[in-house]
């Protein structure tokens, strides 16, 4: 399964092997796009280095859903649904990343792209032969139909991705023109490109179907599988397509060789588990430090059958954390969002509950360039200067941090700092009830969670609040109701990994940004509406250089982190996954790819036959 990379780029590689600078000619036609240096695959590579190349064919594997829960839909376009996060293997395009770089994208769906010196619009020429799985080719018609179907019924993450995008327009059958809002950046090209997944319009405009409303019908796709199976809720079971039309792209040699690829749907993390221990699937990535630690002594493990792997990842990780809906007015105080993340004794649940097995989070873009750390400097600064007024000392002066304990579970200091910030931010203790001094309202705090896979340390969480006189409660509801409270931000608090591209692009605004916080489905789950956070997050987009985008991007992340809108949790800086020792796998890592974590499941792995076949 492939993730898409958004990237901003400048131009760099041709469709020959010479370098083309601005000043050389008005327009440009090239073949790989990169924003700092130059592309590490020129023109002529013929595969990707952590793939095998003469990987055999063949075989089937099975995984489960990385998270438990069900899907209810097949059309990735729309906000209604949830869909199986697998269905990205029967899509294309049309530029990919190449898991070695944070910036560079390679032709893959377009064989080429035409830019002129001031980025206004691009004219993306389609791969010749690249087509449907019914045979029909791909053409700028079902480019122009797909956007036009994103404008009219697109999830607002999707279109937060194009929003630079103002108008696309088939050139001709193979030629299409994108038309940005503005000048002067190429990123809105890189965005549209490898993020942008054409759809079949002939298929989508017959047999009465509606691409503005969910299926479970098999979706036509143009990818390395189709789908073969539906069992709706339970499993999905993709095929490979022998004649796949990328097969021998350099960016798809050693790709994709399981001839079939199911994915089971478990509605509860410990059934999932167990059923990998009985054998019911073969690959599965572990989450939880405990079972890492303690769970893998089944026999299959203890025979060899089963393998596992530690796999150290340099992939810039999401910021997970318990995300405080500020749209509901208890939380609108930041003083009080900043008592809620003193009262989250990390320590505790570190020595107690993950087994020592994790870093605590302390930035919005962890294990990445991208964070803040120590005070800031210089370029931070001077980014920082103009809203001075309206930031804090400590962060113009200070390393953002947070408390510590011993991990015994005594947070004496915590609680007494805790409550002399709610006390500021007009709430006492009445009754035994932290109350609001003005309306009288008691605070109360649900959170909401889908799976259960992390009531362990939600529940010790909600012990801490309720003994300040906080009414904290966990709501468990099925993945379906659970997605529809997240789309109307119907939630106290909710545990979120906000995943980013690198480097941090135009998902900054879907997560942070205030166009973003009053529009329903979009991933600004806290409601954040801040004009500096706005500025900065622009500042990022625009920016010329590496040193400017971190500069920008760890100066946002001191005003989200200060500003309190999640509880930090933890993160891990190496994929775990457990697999069937049958299972093969090159020895070369990508070092970003976002496939289970830099393990490149199931791109890059094989099926062993030799390996097989001595399996009892």
């Amino acid at each position: 399964m492939r993730r898409l990379l958004a990237i901003a780029a400048t131009i760099l590689t041709l469709s020959t092997p010479a370098i083309l600078t601005p000043a050389q000619a008005a327009t440009r036609t090239v073949t790989a796009l990169k924003q700092f240096g130059e592309p590490q695959f020129q023109p002529g590579f013929t595969h990707f280095p952590h793939v095998n190349p003469d990987a055999p064919k063949g075989g089937s594997v099975g995984l489960a859903e990385s998270q438990p829960g069900t899907y209810d839909s097949l059309n990735t376009l729309i906000l209604r649904g949830v869909r199986p996060r697998t269905l990205g293997l029967i899509s294309d395009t049309l530029m990919v990343g190449s898991g070695w770089e944070l910036d560079a994208a390679y032709a893959h769906m377009a064989e080429s792209v035409e830019v002129p010196d001031d980025y206004g619009w691009a004219v993306f020429t389609l791969r010749q032969g690249a087509h449907w799985h019914d045979g029909t080719p791909i053409t700028s018609a079902d480019v122009v139909f797909t956007w036009d179907a994103i404008q009219a019924h697109g999830a607002p993450f999707i279109k937060s991705f194009l929003d630079r995008t103002a108008k696309v327009e088939a050139l001709d059958d193979r030629r299409f023109k994108i038309t940005l809002t503005g000048t002067g950046e190429i990123k809105p090209i890189i965005d549209f490109a490898t993020t942008f997944s054409p759809q079949p319009k002939h298929w989508w405009m017959s047999n009465g179907r509606d691409i503005s409303k969910t299926t479970l019908e098999p979706v036509l796709g143009s990818g390395p599988y189709r789908i073969r199976t539906v069992d709706p809720g339970r499993s999905i079971t993709y095929e490979r397509v022998a004649d796949w039309w990328a097969k021998d792209l350099p960016t798809a040699r050693g790709f994709y060789n399981f001839d079939i690829v199911k994915d089971d749907f478990y509605r509860d993390d410990d059934v999932m588990f167990e059923a990998f221990k009985a054998g019911a699937y073969d690959f599965r990535g572990e989450y939880r430090a405990q079972r890492w630690t303690t769970g893998y002594d089944f026999p299959a493990m203890k025979d060899g059958r089963v393998r596992k792997l530690e796999v150290p990842s340099e992939l810039p990780l999401g910021a997970q954390g318990f995300r405080l809906n500020t749209r509901r007015d208890k939380f609108a105080d930041p003083r009080v969002r900043e008592a809620l993340a003193l009262l989250f004794d990390f320590d505790w649940i570190q020595k107690n509950i993950l087994y020592g097995q994790y870093k605590r989070t302390l930035s919005n873009f962890p294990n990445s360039d991208f964070g803040a750390k120590g005070p800031p400097g210089p370029a931070e600064l001077a980014l920082l200067e103009p809203f001075k007024a309206q930031l804090s000392e400590r962060l113009l002066t200070q390393p953002f941090t947070l408390p510590t304990t011993d991990g015994s579970g005594n947070n004496r200091a915590q609680v007494r700092e805790a409550t002399r910030l709610f006390k500021e931010a007009g709430w006492e203790v009445r009754n035994g009830k932290l109350t609001n001094g003005k309306t009288g309202e008691a605070m109360a705090i649900e959170f909401l969670d889908g799976t259960g896979a992390l009531t362990r340390v939600i529940q010790p969480y909600v012990e801490s609040l309720r003994r300040v006189g906080i009414d904290a409660s966990l709501r468990l509801v099925d993945t379906a109701q659970y997605q529809a409270r997240l789309d109307e931000f119907d939630f106290d608090s909710i545990i979120v990994n906000l995943a980013f591209f690198t480097p941090p692009g135009t998902e900054l605004r879907g997560y942070f940004g205030s166009a973003a916080a009053g529009l329903k489905g979009s991933a600004n789950y806290s409601g954040i509406h801040d004009p500096v956070a706005d500025a900065l997050i622009e500042k990022a987009l625009t920016a010329k250089d590496l040193d400017s985008v971190q500069a920008a991007t760890r100066a946002l992340d001191r005003v989200l982190l200060w500003g309190f809108y999640m509880v930090p949790q933890w993160h891990n800086p190496e994929s775990w996954v457990a697999h069937k020792a049958w299972l093969a796998h090159p020895t070369v890592w990508p070092k970003y790819d976002q496939d289970y974590r830099s393990t490149n499941f199931p791109a890059a792995w094989w099926v062993d036959p030799a390996g097989k076949a001595a399996q009892p």
